[in-house]
Order: structure tokens, then C-alpha cells, then sequence
């Protein structure tokens, strides 16, 4: 018997099987795919997906926990860049990273305002990043001061729809023009 608190190895393979099946249809069919051709797909009935994932929400959380991971300590070692240089790869990435399926941005961003979403202690988490690096780069004099973090939520959520419906290169060309109108120019 393994120790209390542990799932036991048949459980563990099971949850990583229902991992790799989510992310592969995730990929080919976006977030609103059927949970039950998940289940299928990893050779196990929707109970044992529900199990592991009571909710597309939580399915979505676990699958993003690692990219998570990596985004937030590439947004903390930002903080060694030059403000305008640090916010707007923080701009791509978060744009990238939500883009990861078709309909995770729109996910991501009602995350931020549901506190009893499973996505919302790490688009929190996201945001107070994005908080900071805007903060830094507005005390630094490089971006306009009337710039919010709302603008900057609403910047990277609108990028990563259109990554999600054009091309990356177009979502990375919005990006660029937006965050050129972002920047203080010197007065004539």
C-alpha cells in the first residue's frame, strides 16, 4: 500500500496518460475539446478523468502548472533588463504562452477575475508580474504614465486571440505597433 497522501503508482500513470492525451488534443482541437476523447484517447473511462480533474478548469491547470512555472521565473529574471526591453518580452511571452491552445487566452483571462477558477491564483500570479514590470518601465520614463494594468491585460489577451485566428508573426507584428504607441517620446 503506498503511503497515506500518495497516489498509488496505477493513479500516477494514470493522471500523467490523461496529461499527454490533454495536451495533444488541446493542441489539435483547442480547449473546448471533449473531455470524453481525452478519456478515450488514454485508454480510460471519463470517471477516472473526472477523478484525477473534476473540471475542464482543473484539467487545464494541471496540464499548465510546468509552462506556469516557467513563464513566472522568466518573468522574475526580467527584472535584470532594461524596463522597456523587460515588459515587452513579458508582452511576448504571456502572448505565447496563451496562446499555448486555441481558447486558452480567453480562459486566461476570465482566470483573473474568478477567484474559484483553478487558473486564477496563477493568472494572479501572471498579472502581478506584468504589475510590476509595467510599474518599473512607467518610473523609468519609458512608457506612458496613463498606462494601466488593465491596458496591459487587455494588450496581451487581444494578441493571443489573434494568435489563436491569424499567425504568430501578425500577433508578434500587433504586439511591436502596440507597444511602439506604449512608449514616451522625447518632446521635440
Amino acid at each position: 500500500m503506498p503511503p497515506p497522501g500518495r497516489p498509488r503508482a496505477d493513479a500516477r500513470a494514470n493522471r500523467q496518460r490523461l496529461l499527454a492525451e490533454a495536451d495533444a488534443v488541446f493542441r489539435e482541437q483547442g480547449t473546448g475539446a471533449s473531455l470524453e476523447a481525452i478519456a478515450k484517447r488514454a485508454g480510460l473511462a471519463i470517471g477516472t478523468l473526472y477523478g484525477h480533474f473534476p473540471t475542464r478548469r482543473a484539467l487545464l491547470g494541471a496540464l499548465m502548472a510546468e509552462r506556469n512555472e516557467a513563464v513566472f521565473d522568466a518573468g522574475d529574471a526580467l527584472s535584470a533588463e532594461p524596463p522597456d526591453r523587460a515588459l515587452r518580452t513579458w508582452i511576448q511571452l504571456t502572448v505565447t504562452h496563451a496562446a499555448t491552445y486555441s481558447g486558452l487566452a480567453s480562459l486566461l483571462a476570465d482566470g483573473t477575475d474568478d477567484a474559484s477558477s483553478e487558473l486564477h491564483a496563477s493568472c494572479v500570479r501572471m498579472a502581478g508580474i506584468g504589475d510590476t514590470l509595467l510599474r518599473r518601465a512607467i518610473d523609468a520614463g519609458t512608457i506612458h504614465p496613463a498606462t494601466t494594468s488593465a491596458d496591459l491585460h487587455t494588450l496581451t489577451t487581444a494578441c493571443a486571440l489573434a494568435r489563436e485566428h491569424t499567425t504568430a508573426e501578425q500577433a508578434d507584428r500587433l504586439v511591436a505597433i502596440t507597444f511602439t504607441g506604449l512608449l514616451v517620446r522625447p518632446s521635440p
